[in-house]
């Protein structure tokens, strides 16, 4: 169990440092398939009760992928780009192909651990055991004895039978872990063939030459990284600044001294600067020079959010 934790505080620091989308999502994967392991161990537990095992096997594998896939859309930074684009400007300037994109950006990053977290549950097949085993017809089962029904089957997941069904058990077991394992591996086939597609798709409608994306996702990258450190920085310097003022002096270690010599502060950034840097974006160019981001436009001055004579949207989401 120690190790178990450990290796979850592990994933956890690898996810929060990842920026790579590949990298990314191959993080959520694991930590929802080392999740779905501690589930099963600590948790799972089946009612072995009529009416009670189905909704409960469906419970198990539906809503922790539910949950998992709220909390993709909310840790997206699309989701709140869009809620602060529909807050401040709407998305009168959206085509219905860059609605779709952006939709289906968040969508797709959102479904990658929900949709882990139902192939695992698959794959390991107690909860489809436990939901469907009150469900199998005595009647294909070769010699059932016909005073037994439902309740009973009810009772395989938990290997509460009387001896004379031991075998039949065994059968129910094996007939529905391997309807459960099927599913699980069509599940990871369509989705293999959706993520081929949705890619083939994506470079294939992409306006920009593979170079020039790859261009485009190191600047996002690094923009992203500077402005963080440096908003750190300049809050803190502000806060330095504003707490002398109140009590006339201010504890700083070295460090912070040399940052609030180093780089003086005047005052804070105005609304309307950070309304223009925040929102949606989708690749747009202005005489032919790229913007590659809200940041980018704002500091080349450029006006407005929709298409342009001189700037025009080329339908193309920031992945």
């Amino acid at each position: 169990m120690a190790a178990l934790v450990a290796e979850n505080f592990r994933f956890l620091s690898l996810f929060f440092k990842s920026k790579d989308v590949m990298i990314f999502n191959g993080l959520v994967a694991l930590g929802t398939v080392g999740s779905e392991e501690l589930f099963s161990v600590v948790a799972f537990n089946c009612p072995c009760s009529p009416a009670r095992n189905y909704i409960y096997g469906l419970a198990a594998i539906g809503v922790p992928a539910l949950a998992l896939f709220l909390i993709g859309v909310i840790w997206n930074n699309h989701t709140w780009n869009l809620v602060a684009e529909c807050h401040k400007r709407g998305i009168k300037n959206f085509s219905a192909a860059a609605t779709f994109l952006l939709f289906g950006s968040i969508m797709g990053r959102a479904a990658v651990a929900p949709v882990t977290w139902s192939v695992i549950s698959l794959l390991r097949g107690e909860a489809y055991i436990c939901a469907l085993s009150e469900f199998v017809r005595p009647s294909s089962l070769d010699k059932f004895p016909a005073e037994y029904g439902a309740e009973v089957l009810a009772r395989f997941p938990c290997k509460d039978v009387p001896a004379n069904l031991t075998k039949f058990r065994d059968e129910v077991t094996r007939r529905l872990r391997y309807e459960s394992q099927l599913f699980g591996w069509l599940l990871i086939g369509i989705v293999a063939v959706l993520v081929f597609l949705t890619k083939c798709l994506k470079h294939c409608c992409s306006p920009l030459s593979y170079r020039q994306e790859a261009y485009w996702a190191q600047y996002r990258s690094n923009e992203d990284k500077l402005f963080r450190r440096t908003a750190e920085v300049h809050s803190r310097i502000l806060a330095a600044k504003n707490v002398k003022h109140f009590f006339g002096f201010v504890a700083l270690d070295k460090e912070e001294k040399e940052l609030v010599q180093e780089f003086p502060v005047e005052g804070v950034q105005p609304s309307p600067q950070w309304n223009a840097i925040t929102g949606v974006y989708i690749y747009r160019e202005n005489k032919g020079f790229p913007l590659y981001s809200r940041l980018h436009k704002w500091a080349k001055g450029v006006e407005g959010n929709g298409p342009s004579p001189e700037g025009h949207e080329m339908l193309f989401l920031a992945s």
